[in-house]
């Protein structure tokens, strides 16, 4: 079966270096928080508010060992007024057996304000 895991995390900054690790730290929590593998991973969808342009975040998937060819798209989010600035999302579509409840959504830096009812412990 396919669930989707969330994430969403933000950088205080515009740039490549922040978007590339920011990226890349949120994408292995929410692999490790739920136990998947790369293997284990259908697609990718990284969104970005548009105050975001410096880099590609899935440019940072990719660079991960073993996810070179999970397919990652990016994308950016609507611009709508009062929105979280300088955020990241993530959809991540993994073949799974646990049931939707049992997935562990991940939310780092200030984005922990958007969801704080689907909160984890990660720091």
């Amino acid at each position: 079966m396919i669930r989707g895991i969330r994430g969403a995390t933000t950088v205080t900054e515009d740039s490549v270096a922040q978007v590339l690790a920011e990226t890349e730290k949120l994408v292995l929590a929410m692999a490790k928080e739920n136990d998947v593998k790369p293997e284990d991973v259908a697609s990718v969808v990284v969104s970005t508010t548009t105050d975001i342009a410096s880099a590609f975040p899935a440019k940072a998937v990719r660079s991960i060992p073993e996810w070179t060819y999970v397919p990652v798209m990016c994308t950016h989010e609507m611009d709508v007024p009062g929105a979280m600035p300088l955020c990241i999302r993530v959809l991540m579509h993994v073949n799974t057996e646990k049931s939707q409840r049992d997935i562990l959504h991940v939310y780092l830096n200030d984005a922990v304000k958007l969801r704080p009812d689907l909160l984890t412990n990660i720091k």
